[in-house]
Parts: structure tokens; C-alpha cells; sequence
């Protein structure tokens, strides 16, 4: 038993009380120490970390939405709305929160009916997008498929409908060159300026136009709304709702009667409409057509509908009254005769015209046989033989400084994006351009507005307008931005003689005499002018073949002639003559300014034989476009994804590069200019 236990060793009750204590102090130290520190722990938790653990408590019970501000309406100098807002439903994806994309998608596709083009088209904005920005599913929702959509959300994670303000343009395509349009911001927007309204669904900026530099304008602060949800997302209950601040609105100095009015009366034709106010030098009208839709590209333009933009050769996307650059042709006569009687020229002096000038061996034709001329039948006939003659006489580096006085060759400090400035030549420019001397036959040609000479219609409008008011009128978009406006260095006495010469282009025996305004006791001056953009040989010369070829029509004009109020320029792309094509749309438009019903009366028959309106032709164009097209070219549109910002800009870019022609032999075959038949 000894031998069992080891040793003679007896434990006595005080040693067993001991070490059980012992054991039971390292026991009760250890519980007590991690007591201790998930006490420590705990409190820490709910003291120092407590607003960190309850915002992301709160954050699961509670959603926290961005609501977009509503954009500030454009309006016109009458309080009419060109751009404004309405409601409408959206449906978006967004990307970081798709658990299955193809699983979501298929379900969308059966609720919303979506086309295998539609669907490519959300695949293809996918993978260019990331993070939280929206990709747009479909926009101008009706209320039935939207509802359907919400009450399926809870099991299509990563689907983001909303009702949000879209932007409304009610003259449609008439103000889309003025105006722009609004669109999603893009990847490199967000990059630029990481805002999260920005990649707010239903949050759309400026991307053209006035909609484009007035953002910060219109653009206003965003409300918030807070809703209780459950854990799978479905609403409890609305919180609390902060409204958002809207943008303020822009008031412009644009008719936009007017300005619709210009629009439709271009009509079939490629070309743009300017109309000033002589006494202020606001643009009332800057059309240019065709055009697009400005509610089609903030909807989101469809690939097919942009392929139709891209292929039309009358370049719909280029804003031409800005960027046009065109010869002036014969409306810079009224400069060129300014600059004689500046330079001392007798206004009575009589030129001979025998239906050309002789300069060497080479013959500058007329536009016929005019005989005995001064400088106020010169300018109501467009006797080019009177300035080739008067124009050799006095050079034209004494004619350039006026047509830049009176606005061309210049930019204007206007909120667009881009405008040209064209050219005014002399024998500086020429030397330092094409390290040449100036030649006299430059200086024929540039006196007729042909050559080298490019303005813009923008630029002819301002001529008008100033030779009209005797003011150095600089135009302006923004109502409340007039400038000061100093008199012409142009004594008033040879104002004057132009003015009557242009009175007999109209009024006359001149070239649009059958542009008078159907109006008791309102008569419109102007000058009708034609632009080669080629020499074209032969009895052609301009007036017929292919559209591309043939000349420019032009008109500069003022109303009324006594005490001028308006005046402008009309320039139509290859319309054949400025009494032909050009000056029937100002007698029009200066018609609708003093008798509107009588003016939309003849508009209203005009478009009965066009085919209906702009936006009703433009419409059955885009559906025909449409039709035209197989399933194998939509399908290939669609995977392309959505039309984004750098395709809009580079064809824009595209647009306005294209290089203008210089005629420099454009003098040596002219077209007549005058329309004996009323049109």
C-alpha cells in the first residue's frame, strides 16, 4: 500500500482547502478578466462606436434617395416656355447591385416587352459602365409597365425604377441648334466632378446649346427623401421628405413664335434664319435646319435614328446659322458701296455696264447688260460691272475695314458653345497665309463677295442690322445682357444712299421684287446675293445638277424701311439664288412679325405640299428609316449600345471642319439673281 501511494505523505484538510482556493483565484481572475474586456468591449461599442453602429443600423432600415432638382425652365422674352419639364416614369439598372444581370434582364424583357435590340443595347451600356452609374433600361415609361416593374423590385436586385422630370421641347426640332438638350451624365462627367447627383437615376445636364452653358443656372440643389424598408427592400412607410430647390429659369431675348415660325418656313431646304431687333441687337430668331430632335436625344436617341443624322449630307447636326461659314456673294455690295463713299466715290458717278469688266485678257461677267449705272440702281440691279470697276479703283484693302465694322470677320460674345468667324481678306492676310501678293482680280472677287470672302449668317445679320440702325448693335441671347451701343464711324448722309439702294432691290426694279411685303404701308429693303461654290462652266453654272454643286442662295434685309426694327439674313445651302430661295422666307418671316394669322395662313398651305410640318416630316422620315432597316443592321445598332457624348461632339466637330470652297473664279461666271414671278 506504501508501495501504491509513494510515500509515507500525508495531505492534510488545511493543504486540500489551499489548493483548491489556488485554483479557484486563477479561475475566477481569468472569468473575471474576460469579463472585463467584453465589458470593456461592449462599451466601447456603445459609447465611442455608437453613431457608427447606429447610422448602419439606420442604414438598413432606412433608405436614403437622392431626388434630382428640377431643371429651370428657358422661356422667351414674353414668358412663353421653349424648354421646360414634365413627369414621366424610368426604369434603370444599376450595376453594382445586379446579383444576376442575364436573370434580371430576362425577367425586364418579359415585363416591359423589350426588343432583342432594346436588350442588346442595355448589355452593350453595361459593360461600358461601373459602380452606381444608372444604365438606362427605358425612359417615358407608361404607368402600367412601371407599376409592374415596382412590385417585382424586391426580386430583380440591381432595378431601379423612379419617377423623375423629364425636359419637354414644345417646338421640338425649330429650337434644337438654340436650345441643345439635356442627357445622363457620363462616365468622364462623373471622373471630372465626383458629385453622386451625378449618377442619380433621372438626373440629366446640358449637352448643346443654351441648355449646355446655362447649367449652372439651371441646374438647382437636390431634395432628399428618407423611407423605411425592410430587410429585402420593400417599403414600410415615407420618413421625411426634403424638397429640392429648382433651377432658375432663363429668359431670352428670342420670339419663340418667331423662331418656330423661321424653322418651319425653311422648310425642305438646308439653311438658317437669323432676325435682330434694330434698336437692342437681341437675336429674336437663330434658326438652322434641318435639325434634329431635341426631345429625342434626352430621351436617349436611338442608334438607328443617329445613323439617319449622321448619313444626311445636309448635315443636320451643325448649327449653320453659328458655324455656317457660306460667300456672302452679293449682299456685302452694301459694305463695298459704304467703303466708295468713304473713299470719295460720287455716289451719281455713272459706270457703264455692257455686261462685264475687262481686267487683262480675262472678262469678269456681269449679270447682264445694265448700261448707264450709279451707285443706287448698282445696288438695286447687283451690277457687278459698278464694283468690279469702283472696287479696282479704290483697292480692296479700303474695303475690308468696313465689312469688319459692320460685323463680318468677327465673334460675337454670345452663350454657344462654337461659332466661325470666316474671313475678311486683304493683302496682309494673303501674304501671311499664302506668302502671296494681293492681285487686282482678288480684289474683284472679294468685292462681289465671292473669293476668298466667308461670313457666317449670324455675321450678315449683324450687317444688316447695323447699316439699318447706324449703331454698332452687338447681338445678344440673354435678356438683361443688352451692351451699350456707340454710332457707326459712318456719316449718316452715305447710311442713307445705301439704305435706298436697298429699298429698290425690293421695293424697286430690283432683284426681290417679288418679295414685297403683302403689307399696307410696310416696306422691307434688303440684298439678295448668289454664291458659287465651284466654277461651273457652261450653261449650268450653278443652277442645276447635283444638289452639292449649285450655288448659294443669301438675303440680308431690315424692316420697315423708314424706321428699321428688324433686320437679318437668310442663307439657303445651294438654293440656286437669294430671290429664289432666300428672300421669300424673310418676306415671310417679316410678315408673321406685323400679321401673324396671314403669315401661318400661307405656312400652313406651304407645309400641306411638304408634307406636314418639320417634326411630323422628321418623324415619318425617322419610322421609314426605321422600316427600311433589317433585323441583322438593328441588331448590330443595338449591341453598339447607347449613342454617347463623344459621338455626338466629333460629328458636330465634323460638321463645322468641313472645309468651305474657295471659288477664286466664281466672278467670272455669275447667275442672275432676279425672280420675276411672285414666290
Amino acid at each position: 500500500m506504501k508501495w501504491l501511494l509513494g510515500s509515507n505523505r500525508h495531505i492534510t484538510e488545511a493543504q486540500q482547502s489551499f489548493t483548491f482556493s489556488r485554483r479557484a483565484f486563477f479561475l475566477g481572475a481569468t472569468q473575471i478578466g474576460i469579463g472585463t474586456l467584453l465589458a470593456a468591449r461592449m462599451g466601447w461599442l456603445a459609447v465611442a462606436e455608437n453613431e457608427k453602429y447606429s447610422l448602419l443600423a439606420e442604414s438598413n432600415r432606412v433608405n436614403l434617395q437622392i431626388l434630382p432638382p428640377r431643371r429651370g425652365w428657358i422661356v422667351d422674352r414674353k414668358g412663353r416656355p421653349i424648354a421646360l419639364n414634365k413627369t414621366a416614369f424610368r426604369v434603370d439598372l444599376i450595376p453594382d447591385r445586379l446579383l444576376d444581370k442575364d436573370a434580371v434582364i430576362g425577367q425586364l424583357q418579359q415585363i416591359m416587352r423589350l426588343t432583342p435590340e432594346d436588350v442588346a443595347r442595355v448589355h452593350a451600356d453595361l459593360k461600358k459602365a461601373y459602380g452606381f452609374q444608372p444604365v438606362p433600361v427605358a425612359e417615358n415609361v407608361d404607368w402600367e409597365t412601371f407599376a409592374a416593374v415596382s412590385l417585382r423590385t424586391p426580386d430583380m436586385p440591381g432595378v431601379a425604377p423612379s419617377e423623375y422630370f423629364t425636359r419637354f421641347y414644345p417646338e421640338g426640332a425649330s429650337v434644337a441648334h438654340l436650345v441643345g438638350y439635356v442627357g445622363a451624365a457620363s462616365a468622364k462627367d462623373y471622373e471630372t466632378n465626383r458629385d453622386p447627383l451625378l449618377i442619380t437615376p433621372g438626373f440629366k445636364i446640358g449637352k448643346a446649346g443654351l441648355e449646355k452653358t446655362q447649367e449652372a443656372v439651371l441646374r438647382g440643389s437636390p431634395g432628399a427623401k428618407r423611407t423605411e424598408v425592410t430587410a429585402r427592400g420593400k417599403l414600410v412607410r415615407d420618413l421625411a421628405t426634403r424638397p429640392d430647390v429648382p433651377g432658375k429659369t432663363v429668359k431670352l431675348t428670342i420670339d419663340a413664335g418667331l423662331q418656330d415660325f423661321a424653322g418651319r418656313r425653311l422648310g425642305l431646304e438646308s439653311g438658317s434664319a437669323v432676325v435682330l431687333d434694330c434698336q437692342t441687337g437681341g437675336i429674336l430668331a437663330l434658326a438652322s435646319m434641318p435639325a434634329f430632335d431635341p426631345n429625342s436625344f434626352s430621351d436617349g436617341i436611338g442608334r438607328l435614328e443617329w445613323k439617319m443624322l449622321q448619313e444626311d449630307d445636309h448635315i443636320p447636326m451643325l448649327n449653320k446659322a453659328m458655324q455656317g461659314l457660306y460667300p456672302p456673294g452679293s449682299t456685302v455690295k452694301p459694305a463695298a458701296a459704304l467703303a466708295l463713299l468713304q473713299a470719295g466715290v460720287d455716289p451719281e458717278e455713272v459706270v457703264v455696264c455692257d455686261g462685264g469688266y475687262r481686267l487683262g485678257n480675262r472678262t469678269f461677267r456681269c449679270l447682264g447688260r445694265h448700261g448707264p449705272m450709279t451707285m443706287r440702281h448698282a445696288l438695286m440691279k447687283s451690277c457687278n460691272t459698278y464694283f468690279y470697276a469702283m472696287g479696282r479703283r479704290i483697292g480692296y484693302d479700303r474695303i475690308a475695314p468696313i465689312a469688319r465694322l459692320l460685323g463680318m470677320g468677327q465673334e460675337f460674345d454670345l452663350p454657344m458653345p462654337s461659332q466661325r468667324y470666316g474671313t475678311v481678306p486683304d493683302s496682309a492676310w494673303k501674304m501671311r497665309k499664302f506668302e502671296k501678293p494681293w492681285s487686282q482680280s482678288d480684289t474683284l472677287n472679294a468685292t462681289i463677295g465671292q473669293g476668298y470672302v466667308q461670313a457666317s449668317p449670324l455675321q450678315l445679320a449683324v450687317l444688316a442690322a447695323r447699316i439699318a440702325s447706324g449703331k454698332h448693335l452687338e447681338p445678344y441671347l440673354i435678356a438683361g445682357q443688352q451692351k451699350p451701343a456707340r454710332p457707326l464711324a459712318i456719316p449718316a448722309e452715305h447710311l442713307a444712299i445705301v439704305r435706298d439702294g436697298m429699298d429698290l432691290v425690293v421695293n424697286g426694279d430690283g432683284t426681290a421684287v417679288a418679295s414685297r411685303l403683302p403689307l399696307p404701308d410696310i416696306r422691307m429693303a434688303g440684298k439678295t446675293g448668289t454664291a458659287q461654290v465651284r466654277k461651273i462652266a457652261g450653261a449650268q453654272r450653278g443652277q442645276s445638277g447635283a444638289w452639292k454643286y449649285r450655288d448659294h442662295g443669301l438675303f440680308v434685309f431690315f424692316t420697315p424701311v423708314e424706321a428699321p426694327r428688324y433686320a437679318g439674313a437668310v442663307v439657303i445651302e445651294h438654293g440656286m439664288g437669294g430671290a429664289r430661295a432666300a428672300a421669300p422666307v424673310a418676306k415671310s418671316m417679316m410678315t408673321y412679325l406685323f400679321d401673324p394669322a396671314r403669315a401661318m395662313e400661307e405656312l400652313t398651305a406651304l407645309e400641306a405640299n411638304w408634307g406636314g410640318d418639320v417634326n411630323t416630316r422628321m418623324a415619318r422620315k425617322a419610322a421609314a428609316w426605321k422600316s427600311a432597316g433589317n433585323s441583322s443592321e438593328a441588331a448590330k445598332a443595338g449591341a453598339q449600345g447607347s449613342v454617347d457624348d463623344a459621338e455626338v461632339r466629333q460629328s458636330t466637330q465634323e460638321g463645322a471642319a468641313a472645309p468651305t470652297p474657295v471659288n477664286r473664279d466664281a466672278a467670272a461666271v455669275p447667275e442672275p439673281e432676279t425672280a420675276t414671278n411672285p414666290v
